[in-house]
């Protein structure tokens, strides 16, 4: 390969990295920070996950020859912010994050796990999704109100930059946010020693109520909205990798940042077009250079993840805003999956309900209820369908 060859796709890994750790960042931090993580908790976790997705892609890609890219679970974090502390603080949900790369690297190793996976319903697992993310997407509107200037201008920043890129909204809202935090002064006397957070390795500590209520949907979605579409996408654009040997490979990278705060590893879902495409290279044989490039550049950030945490402790308002635009798109997408099949509509409606509510029985969070009563929905409503055909003349 020429140096001019590589230009285009090295470019790209890098514009996919960016994307990807701005658009998501703060979902990460508000994720961990509600199920209890502390400030210098989150800020390993981010660096754990930054690093882990990074290493991740160069290895995937490289070992395939394939633009494969690894990203952190957007979703799984914003289930986590949804969901809370579970009893036994960060410990308990660090032992869920162990659990759930337990669970990826089974579906990657056994064909009928993953099968038994990919048969949860889609329109009851977009559901769940759109139920996690909804409170989430309202963050901006109390921004408004709470810090009525700076959140007018993140939110008139995504609005612009929307209408003529939608991929560059979030990152440059993130942007407008820092350059607020900055000027009000809140992140004044940084400790430069602490650009690069120290690694806080977190006890696991195993509880039945997180892993029926952080593990078991933080897998589901992380599977459904992460590890599947991002195997569609390869798809999409002409590359058949080996579904196993990816998903059960981020499992284990997982199980490697869970007990400094990492909560999932996956495939990348948002940001896999932007190596897999045309975009990258016209060659398809040089975009996994691109995904490389990008997992690289990962490694970097999570190096700088400090910076990032203390500015987003500056103003956890503002950070929550940026938050809740960039899951927009994705509650947009989950709820109309949701409900687009009207036989199943119900039972979908059900899931979102129960999930976007909140309700905890038993130390177990909306999203586990959720998907539990919307399942048991559409049972009774194949059931129902059932009965009627066979009595139809």
């Amino acid at each position: 390969m020429t140096s001019r060859s590589l230009a285009q796709p090295i470019a790209a890994g890098v514009v996919t990295a960016f994307v990807g750790f701005a658009s998501s960042f703060a979902v990460i931090l508000k994720g961990l920070t509600a199920v209890g993580a502390t400030d210098a908790e989150a800020a390993s976790g981010l660096m754990a996950l930054s690093i882990a997705m990074g290493v991740a892609g160069v290895v995937l890609s490289f070992a395939s020859r394939m633009p494969v890219s690894a990203a952190w679970s957007t979703p799984g974090a914003a289930l986590l912010a949804a969901t809370g502390a579970a009893p036994g603080g960060f410990p308990a949900a660090v032992g869920a994050f162990l659990a759930v790369g337990l669970l990826l690297v089974a579906a990657g190793l056994f064909k009928p796990f993953a099968r038994l996976v990919a048969a949860i319903p889609g329109p009851l697992a977009n559901a769940m999704l759109a139920g996690v993310l909804f409170g989430l997407c309202l963050k901006p509107i109390g921004a408004l109100i709470e810090a009525p200037a700076g959140a007018t201008l993140i939110v008139l920043s995504w609005l612009i930059v929307s209408r003529w890129k939608r991929i560059y909204a979030t990152p440059i809202a993130a942007l407008v946010a820092g350059l607020v935090i900055a000027a009000s002064g809140r992140v004044a006397g940084i400790d430069l020693t602490t650009i690069t957070p120290r690694p806080e390795f977190v006890a696991p500590v195993f509880s039945l109520g997180a892993l029926a209520g952080i593990a078991a949907p933080l897998f589901i979605v992380t599977m459904a909205s992460q590890n599947l579409p991002g195997l569609a996408v390869l798809g999409a654009y002409g590359y058949r990798p080996d579904p196993g040997r990816l998903v059960w490979t981020t499992g284990a990278f997982s199980l490697a940042a869970a007990p400094f705060g990492g909560h999932a590893v996956n495939l990348s879902s948002i940001t896999a077009a932007l190596c897999a495409s045309p975009d990258a290279s016209p060659d398809p044989g040089k975009r996994w250079v691109a995904a490389a490039t990008a997992g690289a550049t990962y490694v970097v950030f999570g190096l700088f993840a400090g910076l990032v945490t203390a500015f987003a402790s500056g103003a956890p308002t503002l950070v929550e805003a940026v938050a809740g635009l960039a899951l927009l798109n994705p509650f947009g997408s989950a709820l109309h999956n949701a409900l687009a099949d009207t036989q199943e509509r119900e039972a979908a409606l059900v899931t979102f309900l129960v999930t976007a509510s909140g309700v905890t029985i038993y130390g177990v969070g909306g999203a586990f209820w959720g998907l539990l009563a919307g399942g048991a929905v559409l049972l009774l409503t194949r059931a129902g369908a059932s009965l009627t055909a066979r009595q139809a003349p």
